[in-house]
């Protein structure tokens, strides 16, 4: 370990390391760093990430000794920070699959405490009692440390491990796709540090141009003005859902596929920007009608970088053409700062597991009725927008979820993730067309538009699209924004109401364009920023982040900073 103990030490304290009590107080010292080289073997799983983790080891260590000049008690706050680093991060991956890294301490805020308290109750008890054992610890080694260390030394110390870590992250750059593997908990947090830092002096959070001379029009004050009476809007946010058909050999019911074409019989396809875990890249896409690759290493952050900064959105939109505007969440309003990222786009009144009554993923037929109750209550006061966000289609497939709903459900002979995958899709198909029968039966005298779309595509897809190639190969697949690995569906349906205007709805459209699609087949007006993003729609045949190599997202993104509706981006 970085470095021995020997050399950190200038002079003695009143006791002479040959005495018992200084050779006891030496072993205290050599067991921290042994402590440390242990974790690092155990958790740190090639060479590289195990220099890393020793760079990294010797810069606590040097820091700790800057300020204090105490090696005992510097290993000993080097070696808590390093447990606890592994602790949340091992935490996180097993919350969302995704290990720790520096952003999580860049973007930390109150949604993130207060989301681990919820789900992790007994936490904060772990950490009054861990406090409560480490404090005393600490300060006992504080009086018997009888070693100190010269401030020039430490600073050396400190800056040669800083310059080794630097060069390392710079010479071996970390990729994404390794953030999803549950090891290297330390050097990957490290490393992550160096490319974090590197692009927020760049760019900042989300690409934009520096300066361009076009602007928007100004807002108008007054209301928008529908030629007909606006009907209300269901957008289903679809868990997971695609047609699997694209992946090859799969087993399907007979009546399956007719769940994903429209009221017109057209099959659409939806290009997201996420693959097999994070909703909430959609979520930004078809709320904000942005892109998240617009924010680069931190679109993972992106709702909760954008909550409380992006300030347009669809549902903004929509208040101005008098809807109300509702969000039916399956999860605390905390994760990812859903319920902090759906206000700030103009949500106003937004339910989640805690609001709804429940703590668990529910079926989507939950979900449906919430929205029911949730028409039948408020309809009779003007149009209303529904976000509604459906789980049930959620990772994992490894087992049989909800056997009781689907006891006539036989499997097809598939792997079984995948008859698992397509049994909760046949529950899904089911409870759908419950929803439109409700609609239909229940509110004879009101207008209906729903919009669906899948936020992506199941995280077992991206290794059968093309089963000849190797985990590697689909790496950069993912890497490189293969549409075929990032393509769902979209989808429209109506009761008591005729779409008006489909022309934005292509065959294949980016996610960030569905809240045109959702305006004009409502017969809303567009104000200036989605009246530019249908130019864009219509130069880009349906590509936004993935047009000219995202110059026309950053344009967009410019105007939309100068018009105030972007902030602190």
């Amino acid at each position: 370990m970085p470095p021995s103990i020997a050399s950190l030490t200038s002079r003695w304290a009143a006791l002479d390391a040959a005495t018992p009590g200084g050779i006891l107080r030496t072993a205290l010292i050599v067991g921290l760093h042994g402590a440390a080289f242990g974790l690092m073997l155990w958790s740190e799983v090639a060479l590289l990430p195990k220099v890393v983790f020793c760079f990294t080891w010797g810069l606590l260590n040097f820091f700790w000794l800057a300020v204090l000049r105490r090696p005992a008690v510097a290993a000993a706050l080097s070696l808590v920070m390093i447990v606890v680093l592994i602790l949340l991060s091992w935490l996180k991956y097993e919350i969302i699959r995704m290990t720790a890294n520096f952003l999580d301490v860049v973007i930390i805020n109150s949604d993130t405490v207060g989301f681990l308290l919820a789900i992790k109750p007994e936490l904060e008890g772990k950490v009054l009692l861990a406090l409560a054992l480490v404090l005393p610890a600490l300060a006992l080694l504080w009086w018997v440390d009888p070693f100190r260390v010269r401030l020039r030394t430490a600073a050396t110390g400190f800056a040669a491990c800083a310059a080794a870590l630097l060069g390392m992250a710079l010479a071996f750059p970390q990729e994404e796709w390794d953030a999803f593997a549950g090891d290297g908990y330390v050097s990957k947090f490290s490393r992550s540090g160096v490319a974090a830092v590197s692009e927020l002096a760049t760019h900042g959070y989300m690409e934009s141009d520096a300066a361009i001379t076009d602007r928007l029009k100004t807002l108008p004050i007054e209301i928008c003005a529908p030629q007909a009476k606006p009907p209300h809007i269901i957008l289903v946010h679809d868990e997971s859902s695609f047609d699997i058909r694209a992946v090859p050999g799969v087993k399907v019911p007979a009546d399956y596929g007719g769940y994903f074409r429209s009221f017109d019989g057209k099959r659409r396809h939806f290009i997201v920007e996420g693959a097999g875990g994070p909703s909430w890249y959609s979520e930004y896409n078809v709320l904000a009608g942005l892109s998240a690759r617009s924010f680069g290493r931190f679109a993972y952050y992106v709702t909760q970088i954008a909550a409380g900064r992006v300030e347009r959105g669809l549902p903004t939109a929509l208040r101005r053409c008098g809807y109300r505007t509702f969000s039916i969440y399956p999860a605390l309003g905390a994760f990812m700062s859903a319920k902090n990222f759906q206000t700030t786009t103009g949500v106003q009144q937004f339910l989640d597991q805690g609001a709804l009554g429940t703590n668990r993923i529910e079926p989507d037929q939950f979900y449906y009725d919430a929205a029911l109750r949730m028409i039948a209550r408020e309809r009779d006061k003007g149009p209303m927008f529904l976000f509604v966000y459906l789980a049930q289609n959620h990772y994992p497939w490894n087992y049989r979820w909800r056997p009781d709903l689907a006891p006539e459900w036989t499997n097809l002979g598939n792997a079984p993730d995948v008859d698992e995958y397509l049994r909760r899709q046949s529950m899904s198909f089911r409870d759908y067309a419950g929803l439109l029968d409700r609609l239909a039966r229940d509110f004879p005298g009101e207008r209906f538009l729903l919009v669906r779309y899948g936020d992506h595509q199941p995280d077992f897809a991206s290794f059968m699209l093309e089963p000849s190639l190797d985990e590697p190969a689909i790496n950069r697949r993912l890497m490189t924004y293969d549409p075929r690995y990032f393509t769902t569906y979209y989808a429209l349906d109506a009761v008591n109401f005729k779409p008006v205007n489909l022309s934005s709805a292509l065959d294949t459209i980016e996610g960030p364009y569905l809240p045109l699609v959702v305006q004009e087949a409502a017969g809303l007006p567009l104000d200036p920023s989605f009246a530019e993003q249908k130019r864009i729609l219509e130069r880009c045949k349906g590509l936004f982040y993935a047009c000219a190599g995202g110059a026309e997202a950053r344009r967009f993104n410019r105007l939309l900073i100068d018009a105030g509706l972007i902030k602190g981006l």
